[in-house]
């Protein structure tokens, strides 16, 4: 079986709508902020598959790229909500709307 751009691209479209939806439902800090995550590696899919389709490096440069900024949220955003959760005994987004009073 060839795989085509169009099966990368469909996935990448679905991983993106799923972390989308997660994003603008659930009410867990935890689960929103994997859904960027999620939604960061469905751009990634789809760099690599324009790399690929193109014959160039240069989407598998910015995928690489997206990557390390990637890795570092990951780090401060885990960083933060542990510090907000420490504060509110709480991963609920409502809680941390309270933070702004």
């Amino acid at each position: 079986m060839n795989l085509t751009a169009d099966y990368f691209l469909g996935l990448s479209a679905a991983l993106f709508i799923i972390g989308l939806m997660g994003v603008l439902i659930r009410r867990n800090v935890l689960i929103i902020f994997l859904c960027v995550e999620l939604m960061t590696a469905a751009v990634n899919i789809t760099f690599a598959t324009f790399a690929r389709e193109t014959n160039t490096l240069d989407g598998q440069a910015f995928a690489i790229f997206t990557i390390a900024v990637a890795a570092a949220e990951a780090a401060v955003g885990l960083a933060l909500i542990l510090a907000m959760s420490r504060r509110t005994r709480s991963v609920d987004i409502d809680d941390f709307r309270s933070l702004r009073d």
